[in-house]
């Protein structure tokens, strides 16, 4: 999901007349050279897996992917989203302080 997050990220602030497309560009550039792992299991089970976990905990399919991730990988999830962090702890995943 972090490619998607980036890219709203950035067309957002593009949007919001807050970054000009040159910059936008550089920092496409910049993003794509930072040592990020993503994870690139996306199959039909994962998406059984998302529609359970949405239906479970009442999450949009987008953020029951973050909580299938942090399951599937036994990571601890950081987020401000409350019904994420709530669904989290219910699911036992770790919840990261920020």
């Amino acid at each position: 999901m972090w490619w998607y997050e980036i890219a709203n990220a950035l067309t957002m602030a593009r949007r919001r007349r807050r970054l000009v497309e040159a910059d936008r560009s550089r920092l496409i550039e910049l993003y794509r050279v930072l040592p990020i792992q993503t994870d690139a299991v996306l199959n039909t089970e994962t998406i059984r897996m998302l529609q359970v976990l949405a239906d479970e905990y009442g999450l949009s399919a987008y953020d029951a992917a973050y909580l299938e991730l942090a399951q599937r990988r036994g990571l601890g999830l950081a987020t401000l989203d409350r019904r994420l962090g709530q669904a989290a702890r219910e699911a036992g995943v770790n919840l990261i302080p920020l």
